[in-house]
């Protein structure tokens, strides 16, 4: 039997697949919002394709738009799609002990069955994306989304409570029972559950509490955590008990993890009240890390964190205010498939 590991981000890359916007909240109703919903995820996709090779599901019937604002070199797959968080509705990828390219298809159900969302359709699509690949498909009867999992390629892997163990998600499943399942699919050997998500991302739209927005191993070594410096921001609360809890785990296991942190940007609310924006939220590929920008002071000094930590790749920021205004980030609409 075929032991998998899930590699770090910055394992050498195949390609970077994404998700074209196509109905519902993702892609507005207004011409505007449409605008700027395909304008930003073609932004992504477009910067990828400089290092890399890029696919992008389309659904049936918006191949001509999405060819008008992707770069010529992007491949187009088709298949029917209710939305466009790749992370989440695509596999997570693996690689066997023997070399073998695998493709972890956990059960999705829209965020925890929430009343808004739909997904009979891209419940379908971590086999498509496996399929298209050429892996080898690993299902998984757990509830899951690539959002809420964060590794560092050694096994170790962050969590939250109030994902995996979501009652919409996966009802009387207990933390043993998610581990040895992410044992099993993604080679997890140790686990850092953190209690919950940002504030914004338990409300409307939001995951539950997706990790990748929380946490990231840089390396191995360091282990990366959102910091909200402003006390009148639910989130400082919050981001200080996921770092206790994260410096526990630590010093329990012996991990020899260094927790930095990565501090918000300086703007607190939207029009719809506080914002979860964070730079947690990047995704590392080939000779690049395309990161969240938010047209803010602190801006500058976060991707020159990221610099620090991911030494020679270009760090590139892209305005992620129209996907955080959505529910999620770059890190939330891109997965990566690891070269084998």
């Amino acid at each position: 039997m075929t032991t998998w590991r899930m590699p770090i981000e910055g394992h050498r890359q195949e390609r970077l697949w994404l998700a074209w916007p196509t109905t519902g909240y993702t892609l507005g109703e207004s011409e505007a919002e449409v605008e700027e919903a395909r304008t930003t995820w073609s932004a992504v996709a477009n910067a990828g394709a400089e290092f890399q090779p890029v696919t992008v599901v389309v659904n049936p019937g918006d191949e001509a738009v999405a060819r008008k604002y992707l770069s010529g070199s992007i491949d187009l797959i088709t298949a029917p799609l209710n939305d466009a968080w790749m992370r989440d509705i695509g596999p997570s990828f693996v690689i066997g002990d023997d070399g073998t390219l695998g493709a972890v298809n956990f059960v999705f159900n829209g965020w925890g069955d929430q009343d808004w969302a739909e997904w009979d359709k891209d419940q379908h699509i971590g086999r498509v994306v496996a399929e298209a690949s050429g892996a080898v498909r690993v299902d998984s009867e757990m509830t899951n989304e690539g959002g809420g999992i964060q590794v560092d390629g050694t096994g170790r892997v962050v969590l939250t409570e109030t994902v995996q163990l979501d009652p919409g998600r996966n009802p009387g499943w207990t933390k043993e029972q998610v581990e040895a399942e992410l044992t099993r699919t993604i080679g997890t050997t140790s686990a850092l559950w953190l209690p919950r998500g940002l504030y914004a991302d338990h409300k409307t739209y939001g995951t539950r509490g997706h990790s990748d927005i929380l946490a990231v191993f840089p390396n191995p070594d360091v282990l990366l955590m959102h910091r909200q410096d402003s006390e009148s921001h639910p989130d400082h609360a919050i981001a200080r008990t996921n770092r206790e809890v994260a410096e526990r785990w630590v010093a329990d296991t012996s991990a020899g993890v260094e927790i930095l942190d990565l501090p918000a940007p300086e703007v607190l609310r939207s029009e719809e009240g506080f914002v979860d924006y964070s730079y947690i939220n990047h995704v590392v590929i080939n000779d690049a890390v395309l990161a969240c920008s938010f047209d803010d002071p602190a801006d500058d000094r976060a991707l020159g964190i990221l610099r620090e930590f991911y030494p020679g790749r270009e760090v590139i920021g892209i305005d992620a205010r129209p996907l955080f205004a959505r529910g999620g980030g770059i890190h939330c609409i891109t997965q990566q498939q690891p070269a084998v």
